[in-house]
């Protein structure tokens, strides 16, 4: 389901990139028929390219992060009440589940504020950025259009961005996958050492496949599917917005 997944996301991206480019031939006057010259040699479409990708991997990151510490957050609350309430494991009362799911929420929310403002953010701020900061159009060629506007990095941004997300997105989805399905395969008992004997549970090999699966939890269920969204969502905000960046 999650290549499925992968491959909507992509295919979307790669709908709304042309109404992208439809719109800004529409908002410069151009027929559609006109094709847009995004050269990756042009200082704004390499430098947005390289904002696009930068964005892919500082949103994963930040998603990896987020998990790790809202994880930690509840082993302090559980470890907290298993002090306080010594009942808990013996069975005599009930721990407070309502408080761990709060905790959940609540990171879950706040976590995902930055991530958020920065795939709705940076768009708008390198459109803006390369909108006003040059003083002269540059012809883009014959029978085109001046680039008097920040579009043409915003169009660099857009389409690596795309293209890394959905390779990032795959690479965290069949990686974690691999990872979390490591462990579960050595405790079911078919992974043989050199000697033909079953690696069993609590040894070297399977302490280290639980560390895998710490890292490819987050991996993908939470950075790989996200990155979808932001794929989606970066296309969605460049043609919703596409008017800011072309001077009028």
């Amino acid at each position: 389901t999650k290549g499925y997944a992968v491959a909507s996301a992509g295919l979307a991206a790669f709908l709304l990139f042309s109404a992208y480019l439809d719109k800004v031939k529409e908002r410069l006057g151009l027929p559609l028929t006109v094709e847009l010259p995004i050269n990756l040699a042009s200082v704004d479409v390499f430098v947005g390219a390289l904002m696009g990708v930068m964005l892919v991997f500082l949103f994963s990151s930040l998603a990896i992060r987020a998990v790790g510490r809202a994880a930690g957050t509840i082993i302090d609350e559980v470890r907290q009440q298993f002090r306080n309430d010594p009942g808990i494991m013996a069975g005599t009362s009930r721990p407070d589940y309502g408080r761990a799911v709060d905790i959940t929420a609540r990171a879950a929310l706040r976590e995902m504020v930055l991530p958020g403002i920065l795939a709705v953010g940076m768009p708008v701020t390198v459109g803006l950025i390369f909108r006003f900061a040059r003083d002269t159009a540059l012809p883009l060629g014959p029978n085109c259009c001046d680039d008097s506007g920040g579009w043409l990095a915003v169009a660099g941004l857009l389409m690596v961005g795309t293209i890394g997300g959905i390779i990032l997105a795959t690479v965290l989805n069949n990686g974690g996958g691999a990872w979390d399905n490591a462990k579960k395969y050595i405790e079911a008992g078919k992974l043989k050492d050199e000697n033909g004997a079953v690696v069993l549970t609590g040894s070297e090999i399977h302490a280290a496949a639980v560390v895998g699966d710490t890292v490819g939890d987050p991996f993908k269920d939470t950075a790989g599917p996200s990155l979808h969204v932001l794929v989606k969502l970066l296309s969605t905000i460049t043609l919703v917005l596409a008017p800011l960046f072309i001077a009028s």
